[in-house]
Parts: structure tokens; C-alpha cells; sequence
């Protein structure tokens, strides 16, 4: 899918940051603030390769999940769905035409904010903790044109859910819904959390499909944004470890276990370990699914997990959240002195500071190279490839 204009919500909406601006330029930029981050930290890899960009086809339209919020423009305005203002935290931008998702998702929020509004139902106030109306989660599988749909509430009034599901069910829709969900969520912290999930149609998962494989995502586990970049990211990365037949990985930070089933077509076994519990559901699931019986997932920190284990890795795989990892888990990775670990980072800030770490334990960076998976957004994936020194 492709665009030629600039998106009418780019005045105020913080989604997109290089609307408008040449694509060629987008992927310098992104580079050269990768490569400054790298000599602020006097990290000088063997080889630095160029930014991979996206093709013409896939710059827009890319986005598989989408989490909007209810709220208002301005105090007290008429009510809003979709993404928080730009430098305004507190006001929210209805987003009924964003180019960065398929059109299904710009007709879902429509619906959705159009019968909110109808009804009179009232935002949650992020200060008060008062009103019905936090969020509202679409996910779709792009090569299975699977939907999920998902309204969060607080509990504090009735929200009609018959007439809401009706409503999406009967929308003239590109692709299928097959699971439609109400989450009622009363917590205090501004992130869409579970208290109760009623399904109110279908199931509370999609499939998607990705080299070959094919994954049950859960409404609330972890699925890489962009398949068609992701693809090629981890097509490129692993093919850097080229022999990984008869040997042990670890794929920690595994997320739904996507790198940990690709690698497991080679590997002799992999052992992934990730934190959140529907992540690591689904990872089993999806291993099952493909019929791979030498994955083993364990859910916990990584530290922790790795802690209390006695077998030991031949090739270790990190792709940690923003945050990076933590010294002790970075200290303990580092002490199998295993000869590669493929970092696959999707923050350059937190990426950095890890392999400053690891270079104090002997790790050099071989390789690096910058993947631009999310166009128009300032976000930028980086590949590094990590040696023992003098191995």
C-alpha cells in the first residue's frame, strides 16, 4: 500500500514523524543516528553495513496492531479515539485515516468512536480514575486477513456489548473478524491491561504466517508490528550464524517464540525464555503447531531463568524490549563465553549501553547493521553480531 499524500492527521498526531519527507532521506537520517550513537560509545564494529529500507510497496499500510485511546482534543471537547497529540499527553487525535494501517482499521475506529459517541458513553479520565470509555485494540493477520478486535472499559457502568458486536460484524470490512472482545480493566496505570476479558465472538487469537510457519497470536501476547519487514530481518540475521546444525540456542526475550521456531529447523534444540505469560503460551502452542519438539519454553525473567539452569548454549540470541537488558542479565549471558550471540535490538539507546557492557566481558561487535521496519516513524531496528575475542 502506498500513499502520495501527506496524512491529514500529521499536524497533531505524534504517530509519524517523517510524513512528507523524502524516503531516501528518512533512511540517512536513521543511519547516521544509529552510527552516532555507536561513537558516542566509542563502539567500532568490523563492518557497518547500510541501512536496509523498505520497499515502495511496504512503507505504509504496514502496521498489524494498533492500540488507540479514548479521550478529548481539547478539556472537555467532544469525545476522541485514537493516538495522543504531539507534545500533549493528555489530549488524543482521532485517527480515522492513518495511512501506517490497513483501511479495516480506520473503519473499525470509525464505527467504534461513532457508537460511543451515539450512546453518550465517557472517556476514563487518566486523572480522576473516573468514566467507562480507556481503549480500543485492533490486531489483523496480514497473510491470513485475520481481525481481532477488542474494546477496553473500566467497570464503573454498563457498556453495550450486543449492539457494538452487531455493528462490527455487519461493517463492510477488506478482511474477516474472527474474534471481537470486551476487557474490562480498572486499574489505576495508563497501559491496556486485563482485569476480565469477555469474548463476545469468535476467538481470543489470530494466525499469521511467517517463513514458512504459522502462529497463534493471542490477543495479549507480543507479534512483531511489520511482517514483511520482520521477515527479512531475521532471514538476514540468522543467516549470519550460518551452521547451526547439532548446536543449542538460546532465544531469550523470545516473545511468541518466532526466531526460536526458525532456528529450531536447524538447531539440535532451542531453549527460549520470555517473560510475559501469553507470550510464552503461545510459543508452546506454535511450536506444537508446527510440529517442532525441540523448542522448550520456560516463562520468567531472563536472568532468573538462566540463573537456575545447567545446560549451556553453543549460540545465544537476545532481542530484548526498549529498555535493553539489565547488567546482571548482560553479566550472566556473557559468562557461557559462547562464541557468537546475535543482538537484534529495537532501540539503539539501550543497545549500545548493553554492548559497552559486553565488551567489558569480552565481546566485540563484528557486525551491525540498521533495519527502518517502521517508515514514517522515528523507530529503527538494529542487527549486531557479537564475537568472543580472540576465539
Amino acid at each position: 500500500m502506498e500513499q502520495n499524500n501527506i496524512c491529514r492527521h500529521n499536524e497533531f498526531c505524534g504517530g509519524c514523524t517523517y510524513q512528507g519527507t523524502d524516503y531516501g532521506e528518512q533512511l540517512r537520517t536513521k543511519e547516521s543516528a544509529v552510527r552516532s550513537l555507536f561513537s558516542s560509545a566509542e563502539i567500532t564494529p568490523a563492518r557497518f553495513a547500510p541501512i536496509e529500507g523498505c520497499p515502495r510497496e511496504q512503507r505504509f499500510g504496514y502496521r498489524n496492531k494498533m492500540e488507540y485511546t479514548f479521550g478529548d482534543m481539547v478539556k472537555d471537547g467532544p469525545l476522541c479515539l485514537g493516538m495522543h497529540k504531539i507534545k500533549n499527553f493528555m489530549s488524543i487525535v482521532t485517527v480515522d485515516e492513518c495511512q501506517l494501517v490497513h483501511p479495516d482499521f480506520n473503519r473499525i475506529l470509525r464505527f467504534t468512536l461513532d457508537f460511543c459517541t451515539d450512546r453518550g458513553y465517557v472517556k476514563y479520565h487518566k486523572k480522576s480514575h473516573l468514566g467507562l470509555l480507556r481503549n480500543l485494540v485492533v490486531r489483523r493477520g496480514v497473510r491470513t486477513g485475520e481481525l481481532l478486535v477488542n474494546i477496553v472499559t473500566s467497570s464503573q457502568s454498563e457498556f453495550d456489548e450486543d449492539a457494538w458486536k452487531e455493528g462490527l460484524l455487519a461493517l463492510p470490512l477488506d478482511c474477516r473478524i474472527v474474534g471481537i472482545m470486551h476487557t474490562l480493566n480498572d486499574g489505576l496505570a495508563d497501559t491496556v491491561a486485563c482485569d476480565e476479558l469477555r469474548l463476545l465472538y469468535g476467538r481470543e487469537y489470530y494466525y499469521e504466517e511467517l517463513l514458512g510457519l504459522r502462529f497463534i497470536v493471542h490477543e495479549f501476547a507480543f507479534f512483531q508490528t511489520n511482517v514483511d519487514a520482520v521477515e527479512r530481518l531475521y532471514s538476514e540475521a540468522l543467516a549470519l550464524i550460518p551452521d547451526l546444525e547439532g548446536k543449542t540456542v538460546f532465544d531469550l526475550y523470545c516473545g511468541t517464540g518466532t526466531i526460536s521456531q526458525i532456528a529450531a529447523r536447524s538447531a539440535a534444540r532451542v531453549l527460549g525464555v520470555e517473560i510475559v505469560p501469553e507470550s510464552v503460551e503461545s510459543a508452546r502452542e506454535n511450536a506444537a503447531l508446527n510440529g517442532l519438539d525441540n523448542c522448550e519454553f520456560v516463562c520468567g525473567d531472563v536472568f532468573a531463568v538462566l540463573d537456575t539452569r545447567q545446560d549451556k548454549p553453543d549460540v545465544i540470541i537476545v532481542d530484548p524490549p526498549r529498555a535493553g537488558m539489565s547488567q546482571e542479565a548482560v553479566t550472566r549471558i556473557a559468562s557461557y563465553g559462547v562464541k557468537q550471540i546475535l543482538y537484534i535490538s529495537c532501540n539503539p539507546k539501550s543497545l549500545v549501553k548493553n554492548l559497552a557492557w559486553f565488551a567489558e566481558l569480552g565481546y566485540e561487535a563484528e557486525y551491525v547493521r540498521p533495519y527502518d521496519n517502521f517508515p514514517m516513524t522515528r523507530h529503527v531496528e538494529t542487527v549486531v553480531l557479537m564475537s568472543k575475542a580472540n576465539t
